[in-house]
């Protein structure tokens, strides 16, 4: 049984051990509130040049450049949707993330398989982002979830339902450089489900890069070479012989709660200082109470019943939504763990529910600044990472559903970051401008109550049994879920497989 299987936590308890939690400190005075907003169908991750004044943004079917230089009135200077629709397989759907190297934005997609869809990487000079100039485009034969450009290269999330390689190219040529994986490193991780290792996201510092690999957790390879790619380290790999003895529902269950769901990574400016956002939710299952070997929906598998009867069992929920951990990789090949942040709490943290799980994030001059879906946006002082000092939180779950934080830049006497919201039911998409200061929000929502011990196990519920007595699974359905491993991620990554196979017996 994994370890993961049983433990039950909540938002605040999530990561308790021996490294710090952050803390909040006075506030700015004044309201913290947003400067600015403007809407965009579709929103997804965000990006800002280098002189904070454009941020770019991908946006579903397609992607939006934005003037953020007056943060007060922001402003669409670009919006470019449904490209290569003149493609046999066009246009490129899915388009989640998009990357900047220099004045070169990257746009990929789909974000996960869409049977029959072009994939690829639309390469974009955006010098001048009030019409940005589409170069070239490079087909794969893989969805892209997630990427990041540096030096003229493309690191891509090659998730194929193979081997789930990182792939790099040359931006200019296309040409693929090189790629690694988990089962180039070690062939035992061939036996594991490609759901469980699935590479969801990316970063690079000079020539290391951060392999985000979900219950695989996060690798350090070295890529001074890149047709030759070196393992440095690993954070949290699990154990892939335990790993490949999981059956498919205990699969699901890791997929869903932590520990584990390494989803997204990034670094400091410095590169010594590297942040690793944990995705998770809770899944309700059927208490442990010694009538069960497995304490969740196959208890019952063993009994036969004629017809349909209702019983009453006790449940709980298993797991909570994740944090960000902050990890000391000045030594790659030895990172130390100094901190977590935790995430807000949530009134509902299952797939169905109120999401305030950690989501994308971005570090500036020893500030972090976080999303947490309905939970808001965050902006902590991590100067010193073994003591994390929140100064500023700002949340309104009925009209935003934080998809990233990025830094803008400095303004007037303050700074700027902003924050992108994917959006949900009749919500729009937006981006929005903060400033770059404490402060607390003025009559901030609810989101939970502020004591969250034992606030994830529920009062008795009625079960139907079926005909041949197995007790149907009480986890909802993720079918919108962004990351791997869930729901639409490991079917997404099944599908993968055989799309994979598909385009290349077409290309024989």
């Amino acid at each position: 049984m994994d370890r993961r299987q049983f433990l039950r936590v909540t938002g605040g308890a999530l990561f308790a051990g021996s490294v710090g939690a952050s803390h909040r400190v006075a506030a700015h005075p004044g309201p913290f509130e947003p400067l600015g907003r403007v809407d965009i169908e579709g929103a997804k991750e965000a990006v800002c040049s280098a002189d904070g004044q454009t941020a770019f943004v991908a946006a579903t079917t397609g992607y939006v450049t934005v003037d953020i230089s007056t943060p007060d009135r922001p402003t669409i200077l670009a919006e470019r949707r449904n490209r290569l629709s003149d493609h046999d397989d066009g246009p490129l759907r899915g388009i989640f993330d998009v990357k900047l190297d220099g004045d070169t934005l990257l746009v990929v997609g789909p974000a996960n398989p869409i049977p029959g869809a072009v994939s690829g990487v639309l390469v974009v000079d955006v010098s001048d982002p009030s019409d940005p100039s589409e170069q070239a485009f490079y087909e794969t034969d893989f969805p892209i979830h997630n990427c990041f450009a540096a030096d003229g290269r493309a690191y891509l999330t090659a998730n194929d339902g193979d081997e789930n390689p990182l792939v790099v190219l040359d931006v200019e040529t296309g040409d693929e450089l090189g790629r690694w994986s988990l089962v180039s490193e070690d062939s035992q991780w061939a036996e594991v489900g490609s759901s469980v290792r699935a590479i969801h996201d990316v970063w690079v510092h000079d020539d290391v890069v951060f392999i985000a690999h979900w219950d695989a957790g996060t690798w350090l390879v070295d890529v001074s070479d890149p047709t030759n790619p070196t393992t440095l380290g690993s954070i949290s790999p699990g154990d892939p012989a335990e790993l490949a003895g999981l059956s498919g529902r205990e699969r699901r269950r890791i997929g869903r709660t932590p520990p584990g769901n390494h989803h997204y990574v990034a670094t400091d400016d410095s590169g010594d200082l590297l942040g690793i956002g944990i995705e998770s939710w809770a899944l309700e299952v059927e208490r442990d109470d010694g009538e069960s070997s497995q304490g969740d929906e196959t208890a019952q598998d063993d009994e036969t019943t004629q017809g349909t009867e209702t019983t009453t069992s006790q449940t709980e929920l298993v797991g909570g939504p994740g944090g960000v951990e902050l990890w000391d990789v000045s030594d790659p090949t030895a990172p130390v763990q100094r901190s977590t942040i935790d995430p807000p709490a949530s009134p509902d943290p299952t797939l169905g529910g109120v999401w305030t799980t950690a989501h994308n994030f971005d570090f500036h001059d020893g500030r972090l600044y976080t999303s947490w879906y309905r939970g808001g946006v965050k902006r902590h002082d991590v100067s010193d990472p073994s003591d994390p000092v929140e100064l500023a939180w700002w949340r309104d779950p009925d009209r935003s559903n934080f998809w990233t934080a990025q830094y803008a830049y400095p303004f007037a006497d303050e700074g700027v970051f902003v924050a992108s919201s994917w959006g949900f039911d009749d919500v729009p998409g937006a981006l929005y401008t903060f400033p770059d200061h404490a402060g607390e929000q003025l009559d901030p929502p609810e989101l939970a109550p502020e004591t969250k011990t034992d606030s994830l196990v529920n009062t008795p519920t009625e079960t139907t049994q079926s005909s041949n007595g197995s007790a149907p699974e009480t986890a909802t359905a993720a079918t919108n879920a962004p990351g791997f491993g869930v729901g639409v991620g490991a079917a997404a990554l099944g599908a993968a497989g055989l799309w994979y196979r598909h385009r290349a017996r077409r290309e024989d």
